[in-house]
């Protein structure tokens, strides 16, 4: 137990989930855990890693439960300390139970995530491994739970470590030069210099597009529908959602506020918010719905735009379209196909792209789902994706960032030097090689109890 560097007081928490179960794991974590076992296993000592079949005995050595009991010594744990498990019947009572008996024998209450964080500390997983943890319980999709179990097993954090390692050696190199200015230029010519930061930008490169993946695979994008009252919104979203969850009629603005609902598309969570029909109105509730619709348009990845194929671009909806935030994707949809005697079809308008459909007959309603994850950028290859978050799409994009100044720069060293080093350090905030308590603390909260 000499190796564990981060030793704090014994915790425990129960680590299955709430309510009633046919079995119910308390989790213990901390140093020398022996003499704990034995109190509660009425004097018996567990053999490392061999399930021991035991009463769970309280202080008057009567029985709580009877079950399993796992010990897990130090260093060749989850925590990376000493770890004791407690498998017996899933009932909420004989849980709390169980869990007051270890707080009685010394142990404290563990906060959320701090079994992983004491694994993360105790040197048993990087930063991003910690945090797919959550991530695999979390996981909506299977693909989802696939890219967090890749993450897991330390795919994304051996991209990330393969990176860091390049850049240290191409540093190495240029430091070298600082002590002799005359030669410095030369000699990283000579060392093809700029030849492994391309290698290294190419790299990098290829590390975001898939962490760009994996971010969808977690979070989803979210996609708003918008244009004028009637056009064929709601009937588009239950075509989606294949269910009825907007209500559709032929009376113009009957959707009045938003409604959201997620579907899955090839694994991808997508988010699809229906909004109010936008025109002029002095009706107040449906005021109140439109501005929430622009509300829901700012905070969205992707706007569809329905247009009725009956009526065509009309001034109307180009006054949506001259409101819509600079920059945001946006595919149009042509409606209602049906009536106007069209067939289902990839188009472009106005250099966007556009999908000509019916959603009451359905027809064409795969093109645009087709359509939709091609616009975030997703292959559809999900097997080779690990997941990634919103901080680490942030560190790789500054990282990219310091390279390419680096790339502009390199004939001064001393800039070319520390945009390197901003470089490393930004991709080493995503295993936690290089952050702060303060970020630690933010990322872990959100964990479960128990994990």
């Amino acid at each position: 137990m000499s190796s564990i560097r981060y030793t704090p007081a014994t915790i425990c928490a129960v680590a299955t989930a709430p309510g009633r179960g046919g079995v119910g794991v308390v989790r213990v974590s901390g140093r020398d855990l022996l003499p704990l076992a034995a109190a509660i296993s009425g004097g018996k000592t567990p053999k490392p890693r061999y399930a021991l079949y035991t009463d769970f005995v309280a202080a008057d050595g009567g029985a709580i439960d009877n079950g399993l009991m796992l010990y897990f010594p130090a260093p060749h744990s989850f925590t990376g300390e000493d770890v004791i498990e407690l498998q017996g019947h899933g009932g909420p009572v004989v849980l709390r139970m169980l869990l007051a008996r270890c707080v009685e024998l010394g142990a404290r209450l563990a906060e959320p995530g701090e079994f992983s964080r004491r694994a993360f500390l105790n040197d048993k997983m990087d930063l991003a491994q910690a945090e797919s943890v959550a991530d695999l319980i979390d996981a909506a999709s299977e693909s989802a739970a696939k890219g967090a179990l890749k993450s897991l097993k330390g795919a994304f954090s051996h991209e990330i470590h393969a990176l860091v390692d390049g850049l240290i050696t191409l540093r190495m190199l240029v430091e070298a030069t600082l002590d002799f200015p005359e030669e410095d230029i030369d000699f990283l010519q000579a060392a093809d210099a700029t030849g492994k930061l391309a290698a290294l930008r190419q790299q990098l490169d290829k590390v975001r597009a898939t962490a760009r993946q994996g971010a969808i695979l977690r979070e989803g994008m979210h996609v708003v529908l918008v244009g004028q009252p009637n056009v064929g919104k709601s009937s588009l979203m239950n075509a989606l959602a294949g269910d009825e969850v907007a209500i559709v009629t032929d009376i113009a603005g009957t959707t009045r506020d938003t409604v959201r609902e997620e579907i899955l598309l090839d694994g991808v969570p997508v988010h699809i918010i229906d909004t109010a029909g936008l025109r002029d109105t002095d009706d107040v509730v449906e005021k109140i719905g439109i501005e929430r619709t622009w509300q829901a348009v700012e905070r969205a990845d992707l706007a569809l735009v329905l247009v009725d194929s009956t009526e065509g671009v009309d001034e109307g909806v180009e006054q949506i379209l001259a409101r819509l935030p600079d920059g945001l994707p946006l595919v149009f949809v042509f409606n209602k196909i049906d009536l106007a005697e069209m067939t289902p079809q990839q188009d472009t308008h106005n250099g966007h792209p556009a999908v000509y459909l019916s959603a009451k007959t359905q027809q064409g309603v795969d093109l645009l789902k087709a359509r939709l994850l091609q616009m975030v950028g997703f292959s559809g290859a999900s097997e080779g994706v690990f997941l990634a978050r919103a901080r680490h799409m942030d560190a790789i994009t500054r990282a990219s960032a310091h390279l390419e100044q680096a790339a502009t720069g390199w004939q001064q060293i001393e800039i070319f030097a520390e945009e390197l080093r901003l470089a490393q350090n930004a991709l080493s905030e995503i295993t936690g090689e290089f952050s702060s308590d303060d970020l630690l603390g933010v990322i872990f909260s959100r964990f479960c109890i128990g994990k």
